[in-house]
């Protein structure tokens, strides 16, 4: 199937041709006839099947379909969970509709309020994270009374973050009337009840979990909590790796890891929430063209990155939920490449992984590093103790409560 088969307006044409599109992913297929159709759609799709252009290729035409000025009141809007996720999907936009004259504007948080008021006004399209707008509509600042298409992306991780009431507070300012897209790579219980208080007769697009099944391996390390430093050097050390994701639980574990590796000869950045957008930037920036070979990064930091190159993801940190594993392993393995995914696994994470082995239906291998001692007692105590949490309350519970401490780090 070739992309000429949904009969595109030539100047969309030119967009996919620039953006190197050549077949469309089965996500694509799927999902974009319903669009132009005009019917509200359901997608599961993990990060890197191609949902973006999914969406953004068929809202686009029926833009151009309503024959509107190119510049004007805004009526498509995007919600995304984090300001890298935002940017990376306006800039999908603008490269697909470069020839069309359609504006768009990315509205998130980090950055000064005035110049994305000023855009609004005049983009046809609004890729924003909910804290932002919120705080615009707050203000008086905008109005969302023209919008006929709502694309929630990353549901799961939205609702993840806490963003619940702010998504609430927006849908009360759209018209009633209105086409709506929403796109999770995971489906659980509250994903069911936001779809069914939004979705008007809705058809199922489902493209899940197929890529980290069947293009990454995953394996797990034992190892206690003192020894998983010198248990990520070996590996680092004994792997063949191009790109490097590794994911700690939290904002000081990521800083603090990135730094005793670099300081040990590693070319290594990383992100996490309490850095402003141009530090966030230069960072993805660097990962992304290979200046960096290793990013260590927290969850929600990591939502907006988005590289094929990256071979290997790393938990340093067990992830609280099956769905955020999925999340992370899905940044490996992609634009048909083969990943890995390493956990590092203490015995009382042991738990974890058998769940992940459930759920998802694969197995995760065991593995040892030739003369590591993987059972070594620690000669020293940890006064920190920085997570007291009873691990099973932690795996099965964590949607509750990451709410608050989402929503303070994001947008």
């Amino acid at each position: 199937m070739a992309f000429s088969t949904f009969s595109f307006d030539q100047r969309l044409n030119t967009g996919i041709k620039f953006c190197g599109y050549v077949t469309p992913t089965p996500i694509q297929t799927q999902a974009i006839p319903y669009v132009l159709k005009g019917h509200d759609v359901m997608g599961l799709a993990q990060t890197g099947t191609g949902k973006t252009a999914a969406f953004a290729l068929p809202t686009l035409q029926r833009l151009l379909n309503e024959e509107l000025p190119a510049k004007g009141a805004p009526r498509i809007l995007v919600l995304a969970p984090t300001r890298e996720l935002a940017l990376q999907i306006h800039e999908s936009y603008v490269s697909l509709g470069k020839q069309t004259g359609i504006r768009s504007a990315a509205v998130i948080g980090g950055v000064g309020m005035h110049p994305q008021i000023k855009a609004f006004s005049s983009s046809r399209v609004i890729v924003a994270c909910p804290g932002r707008l919120v705080r615009l509509m707050k203000m008086n600042a905008i109005s969302l009374n023209q919008i006929n298409t709502l694309v929630l992306d990353e549901a799961d991780r939205m609702l993840d973050m806490g963003f619940m009431p702010d998504i609430k507070r927006i849908l009360a300012k759209l018209p009633a009337k209105r086409q709506n897209l929403l796109f999770s790579a995971t489906m659980p219980a509250d994903i069911r009840r936001l779809a069914d208080n939004i979705l008007n007769q809705p058809k199922m697009v489902q493209i899940a979990n197929t890529v980290s099944v069947e293009s990454v391996g995953h394996s797990q390390y034992k190892a206690p909590g003192h020894l998983k430093l010198s248990l990520l050097g070996k590996i680092l050390a004994t792997t063949d790796h191009k790109s490097v994701l590794i994911f700690t639980r939290t904002k000081y574990t990521a800083k603090n890891l990135a730094r005793k590796l670099s300081n040990g000869g590693e070319n290594c950045t990383f992100l996490q929430g309490n850095m402003s957008q141009g530090q966030r930037q230069k960072a993805l920036d660097g990962f992304r063209n290979g200046q960096f070979n290793i990013m260590v990064a927290t969850d929600i930091a990591a939502r907006g990155i988005d590289c094929d190159r990256i071979s290997h993801v790393i938990n340093y940190d067990m992830p609280d939920t099956v769905e955020t594993y999925t999340h992370r392993i899905g940044r490996t393995g992609r634009a048909g490449r083969s990943g890995s995914a390493l956990s590092l696994v203490t015995s009382e994470e042991l738990y974890q992984i058998k769940a992940i082995e459930r759920v998802m239906g694969i197995k995760v291998e065991q593995r040892t590093i030739e003369g590591f001692d993987h059972n070594a007692v620690s000669t020293k105590v940890d006064k920190r103790k920085t997570d007291r949490r009873s691990p099973k309350n932690s795996f099965s519970n964590s949607r509750k409560r990451s709410s608050d401490r989402g929503r303070r780090r994001a947008a």
